[in-house]
């Protein structure tokens, strides 16, 4: 039972990826819009630096920043070592 509504499932996404990928005409990209102004393009070292140098560096900053300012290791450096127990029992 459970193979067939993964053969199921897979059959609708390929069907629909399928039907998208068909309906989206690419060469209607090229007809140009009345007051379309596109700007020059961009290089491939300038593509990468920005989706994905930038979002990268934003990412290890962020990591960063939490890391460093992470107040969860004072909380749980009190542990036993700062009791200080003497026994006056007498067996």
């Amino acid at each position: 039972m459970d193979k067939k509504n993964a053969l199921r499932a897979g059959a609708l996404a390929a069907g629909t990826t399928l039907m998208m990928l068909l309906m989206s005409s690419p060469a209607l990209a090229l007809t140009r819009d009345d007051g379309d102004d596109p700007g020059p393009g961009l290089s491939v070292i300038q593509t990468l630096g920005l989706y994905v140098l930038i979002p990268l560096a934003l990412f290890a900053v962020i990591a960063g920043l939490v890391m460093l300012l992470d107040k969860s290791r004072a909380k749980t450096a009190s542990t036993s070592r700062n009791v200080d127990v003497k026994s006056d029992a007498k067996a």
